[in-house]
């Protein structure tokens, strides 16, 4: 496979971009060609024992900042504690504050709450509508969180940065929470905010024929699973899918998963704490809701923008995805980050890296709005 790699440079500081078109996607890329952690051939004793990389000076006064709140490894409490607890967005609007850093221009991004009506309540959803004339495209976003903790209020960096950005309307749909709601509520709320928003998006000044999804972790899932099921409904398709460390698969013994055990703000003990939440079984994990690189219907997807952090136990099934979707024929632009974490992706005012990685999606946005 031919694999083109661009660099794009901003404060000092390099973040790898590997795009490979369809026309040049003979064959999946080699796990070393995506997975530079991963040395060729290399021995499973020894990859159990690989190291875990050090974060970069920006995300290390980050993750000093969620130490001092006082944050827990989610596998050492309950889910009212995890739930209420700093977050890794509180200690990077807690290092904005301290370096005076300004909260605009995304403070000008117009707010508004809604309320998604579906067939089991409605759905807590926040519209964002950046500065201009409409209609305009449209961005439908979910949040991480593991399906257990963390909201719409939590994730608010992400969708203000893409309406900024991409100057496109973002509706920042939330959905039902386990253990209270167990897989597939989730999903199935995923897809009901999706119905809503072809439906009901120009009633905010939104084209309904340029919509994308997009989302963090477990709501990157979500997004992709968006994407699959209308193609299988064979119903409006969204345009584009920004997956950001995205939840696709069930292994847990994945180089990064064994790099990164004891990573924080995410490590493999924190995953098999919100498995234990989220589904009846681990069985149930196998879904190919859930395992989307163990599928094999991945062509006829839109293009994708897979964002991936070293840091990350969900790095290598990311960067599986995108080799599956390659594979398939969809046009991916893989991002993957050296000397960040789990959760960077929001923290653009702080974490140069973050900033870079979020202007890289946004011009694939852009890209797909303007075909």
């Amino acid at each position: 496979m031919i694999v083109r790699l661009s660099a794009l440079r901003a404060a000092g500081f390099v973040v790898t971009l590997a795009a490979a078109p369809v026309a040049l996607a003979q064959q999946p890329a080699t796990p070393e060609q995506t997975d530079p952690q991963r040395a060729p051939q290399q021995p499973a004793t020894q990859q159990a024992e690989a190291k875990q990389a050090q974060p970069d000076a920006q995300m290390q006064t980050v993750l000093e900042a969620l130490k001092a709140l006082q944050a827990k490894p989610f596998h050492t409490i309950g889910v009212p504690e995890a739930r209420t607890q700093a977050s890794a967005a509180d200690a990077a609007r807690t290092v904005q504050r301290d370096a005076k850093i300004s909260p605009f221009p995304e403070a000008k991004v117009a707010t508004k709450d809604i309320a998604i009506p579906t067939a089991n309540g409605g759905l807590p959803a926040r519209v964002y509508t950046p500065e201009g004339k409409g209609p305009f495209p449209v961005v439908l976003y979910f949040h991480g969180g593991g399906w257990v903790v963390a909201d719409i209020n939590t994730y608010d960096a992400t969708p203000r940065a893409l309406a900024l950005g991409a100057k496109a309307i973002v509706v920042s749909a939330d959905y039902r929470h386990a253990p209270e709601s167990r897989f597939p509520a989730q999903h199935e709320d995923a897809w009901a905010a999706y119905e809503w928003t072809v439906e009901n998006v120009h009633t905010l000044n939104g084209d309904a024929k340029r919509i994308a999804v997009a989302g963090e972790s477990a709501g990157g899932n979500l997004a992709a699973n968006v994407a699959l099921m209308a193609k299988a409904k064979k119903t409006t398709q969204p345009v584009h899918q920004l997956l950001v460390y995205p939840i696709a698969g069930n292994d847990l013994d994945t180089p990064s998963y064994r790099e990164n055990a004891n990573a924080l703000p995410l490590g493999k003990a924190d995953m098999e704490w919100f498995i234990s939440h989220v589904f009846t079984s681990k069985d149930q994990t196998a879904d190919t809701r859930i395992n989307l690189v163990g599928r094999d219907d991945l062509g006829g997807l839109p293009p994708a923008t897979i964002v991936t952090a070293q840091i990350d136990p969900l790095r290598s099934e990311g960067q599986a995805l995108a080799e599956k979707m390659k594979a398939a024929g969809v046009s991916v632009n893989l991002i993957n980050t050296e000397g960040t974490t789990h959760e960077f992706f929001g923290m653009g005012k702080v974490v140069d890296k973050a900033k870079a990685a979020v202007d890289a999606a946004n011009a694939d946005l852009v890209k797909a709005f303007t075909k």
